[in-house]
């Protein structure tokens, strides 16, 4: 294992040797300890299959169907999840890095040690997806998705496109949103709650607060 800190946030993440895995396509039942390379497995329908201590690079799961089970000490590198359906599994200990979410579906996902990076969730709906540890965001895409009643305390979001998010009913006390662009952000000011910003961020932050508040600013005075 290694340890990866962002901002406040250090995550635990796997340290896998290609060499000691041994190579496959097939997914079976569940994978441990293999090295998935291109494979292309479009509308799979997994359910209560895990996968441990694994690489899969370049590989193709778009549109799929993952109902229980999860990823566990695994490297996830340049593959498609673009519309899929994620329902009820957990993903712990894993690095996630180039990745396409676009239009997917998160629900009742639970995350712990967890580093997206570099990943697209736009357009992506997260509902009761929950951090049981540390889970960091960096240079994400997600613009024009939807969270609601999530669960992200001190979630690192860092340097991540937000325009068009919507949050409803999340909690992301503690959140680190430092380097990420807030505007066009669509979130009742609640949810931004005890999140750390940068100086840079403030202009935005007044916007959102305006917008919310509906209030009419006028610059003359008559």
């Amino acid at each position: 294992m290694r340890t990866t800190t962002i901002g406040n946030v250090k995550v635990l993440l796997p340290d896998l040797e290609r060499g000691d895995l041994d190579t496959t396509r097939v997914l079976a039942d569940g994978l441990s300890e293999a090295l998935v390379e291109d494979a292309a497995w479009p509308g799979a329908h997994i359910e209560d299959v895990s996968i441990r201590s694994s690489m899969i690079t370049g590989s193709d799961l778009s549109g799929s169907t993952w109902e229980a089970g999860g990823l566990y000490g695994c490297e996830i590198t340049r593959t498609d999840l673009s519309g899929s359906i994620l329902t009820g599994i957990t993903i712990e200990r894993c690095a996630i890095t180039g990745s396409r979410f676009t239009g997917t579906r998160l629900t009742d996902v639970r995350l712990k040690d967890v580093l997206f990076d570099g990943c697209r969730f736009d357009y992506a709906t997260l509902q009761r997806v929950t951090a049981a540890g540390s889970v960091a965001f960096t240079d994400c895409t997600l613009t024009n998705g939807a969270w609601s009643s999530c669960r992200l305390p001190r979630v690192a979001l860092r340097s991540c496109a937000l325009a068009g998010l919507e949050l409803d009913s999340c909690h992301l006390d503690g959140a680190d949103l430092r380097g990420s662009r807030l505007h066009d952000l669509k979130t009742p000011l609640d949810n931004l709650r005890g999140v750390t910003l940068d100086e840079d961020q403030l202009p935005d932050l007044t916007q959102l607060t305006v917008a919310a508040l509906d209030l009419t600013v006028r610059n003359d005075r008559g």
